[in-house]
């Protein structure tokens, strides 16, 4: 997910978007878009998009007025896969982390990576396993390896925390 529709704007069918992409005009970059409500997806292709105060407004080319864009009103916003650009070496696509077994310094498993959340200092892993864990993912300090081939990422973090 890159982002998701939260308003209406006008009445010739704009609507807000709320971004998840940084800096947040970068979701401007894509389309078309895949919009999913309640478990059905459409492509949509974006017609304009500009910043507009601290947010995102865009127009699709097949919505002409605020009735029409209304109905897209929640709608989570992606792309696909090959649309985003390579990560550089050290990067990683939260998409790409989900699912990773955790296992620390002493070959203990902490689970496995569940979400992530973004906080203002830096980002943190969320566990499921055992017990839910918050490890927080910081390169070298704390996150010593991510290897996507075997689905492990490998930290330095205790089994009592």
């Amino acid at each position: 997910m890159i982002g998701h529709i939260s308003g209406l704007y006008g009445v010739r069918g704009w609507v807000k978007i709320f971004s998840y992409t940084r800096p947040i005009k970068n979701i401007l970059n894509y389309s078309p878009w895949q919009l999913g409500q309640n478990g059905q997806w459409q492509t949509i292709s974006v017609s304009e998009g500009r910043a507009q105060g601290k947010g995102i407004i865009a127009r699709f080319e097949s919505i002409n007025d605020r009735d029409q864009a209304s109905r897209l009103l929640g709608a989570e916003i992606a792309v696909e896969r090959q649309q985003l650009p390579q990560p550089s070496d050290g990067e990683y696509y939260w998409a790409d982390l989900i699912g990773l077994t955790v296992i620390n310094r002493e070959g203990i498993t902490l689970g496995q990576v569940d979400h992530l959340l973004e906080t203002g200092a830096n980002d943190v892993l969320v566990l499921k396993g055992e017990r839910e864990r918050l490890i927080p993912f910081l390169l070298e300090q704390v996150v010593l390896d991510v290897d996507l081939a075997q689905s492990v990422l490998r930290v330095d973090w205790g089994a009592d925390f």
